[in-house]
């Protein structure tokens, strides 16, 4: 009963689910999201150039997860095992079978038994085509999903970690503080963030995590304005005075009392934050400044469709892709909105 008691919502919590589920279109974009990005995670399985189970001689064996020679299914070399060459599929069909997954074609998979010159139109082996390299665009459209979403969370969470702390550390604490940590950000947030990359990309080659840690020297900065104003209006209540006046210390006074009050803005922009550096690392993608040349990327497909327009499905899909994506994202940052306005009631 205790534990019960202590994990019950209170009626404000419980007024925000119900003004969330009442946006329907936020509710459900969510939910679409959700599922769509759960699907990315497991892209192994949906889109391979490997089997997901294989049967040989009575064994089993796992090549999505392992690397396995030739020679483990009657091949003549010890290099790994290509499952898509006829030859091995055909001495594996002889003592056991394959699950392979829907598609059979990873990121990287170039279709060496195309019918035409690449990029080839969509069929009935190659979805949504391929684009200039032979390489299947869907398999490398679910990828890029997977890739964009995670680059999005983990620079929005990294940078609004540090944009609250900056910004509680400004509000609380205020004076010379405030007046010294405003000029830090005018000047840092005048530096020149694309041709910092530019110039950075042509001396090392830019990585998932490099890229990462170089957009969020700058991007921290758009959650700071707004938690450092609900902090400068909260520091002077009177339930923060009577929490001085009792001896509490000021980290505590800034966890437990000032900032669940600033995150309810700050949760607010969040949706939108991650909409942004999605588009951000889209941009650099297209304009080849992003992620290695060969990686998974959306930004890269609209590159390769703006440059081959003979080919209009690879444009096509990296539009609707992209756009599809941050819509559902708009959607759900609204209904979060909507749902921390105080004003917001239902009828």
């Amino acid at each position: 009963m205790a534990d019960r008691r202590r994990f019950k919502l209170t009626p404000l919590t419980r007024r925000r689910l119900a003004n969330f589920r009442a946006n329907k279109r936020g509710f459900w974009s969510l939910w679409m999201f959700l599922a769509l990005f759960v699907a990315s995670l497991f892209a192994e399985f949906i889109a391979n150039d490997r089997p997901i189970l294989v049967k040989y001689d009575g064994a089993y064996y796992t090549p999505v997860f392992v690397d396995y020679p030739e020679t483990v299914f009657g091949g003549d070399l010890p290099t790994l095992t290509k499952y898509r060459d006829r030859e091995i599929a055909d001495l594996i069909a002889e003592k056991g079978w394959m699950v392979w997954p829907p598609i059979r074609y990873a990121y990287d998979t170039i279709n060496l038994d195309l019918d035409r010159p690449a990029p080839s139109p969509p069929s009935a082996d190659n979805w949504l085509g391929t684009d200039d390299q032979g390489r299947d665009v869907m398999a490398r459209v679910i990828y890029g999903f997977r890739i964009s979403v995670l680059f999005g969370l983990t620079l929005t969470i990294f940078s609004s970690i540090i944009g609250v702390a900056a910004g509680a550390l400004q509000g609380y604490y205020g004076g010379l503080t405030d007046l010294l940590f405003q000029r830090f950000m005018e000047i840092w947030g005048g530096m020149p963030t694309l041709y910092l990359l530019i110039i950075l990309a042509s001396i090392v080659e830019p990585t998932f995590w490099w890229l990462l840690w170089l957009m969020l020297l700058f991007s921290w900065m758009s959650l700071v304005g707004i938690v450092r104003a609900e902090f400068l209006r909260a520091r002077n209540f009177d339930y923060v005075r009577a929490a001085r006046a009792l001896g509490l210390g000021n980290v505590r006074i800034i966890l437990r009392h000032v900032l669940p009050n600033a995150m309810v803005a700050t949760l607010t922009f969040l949706p939108f934050n991650l909409n942004g550096s999605i588009t951000a690392l889209t941009a650099l993608d297209f304009l080849g400044f992003g992620l290695p040349p060969g990686s998974p990327s959306l930004g890269e497909l609209l590159a390769q469709g703006k440059a081959n327009l003979q080919a209009p499905w690879l444009g096509i899909t990296g539009f609707v892709v992209l756009a599809f994506m941050l819509s559902l994202l708009i959607f759900v940052g609204e209904a979060v909105r909507d749902a921390f306005d105080p004003r917001k009631t239902l009828k």
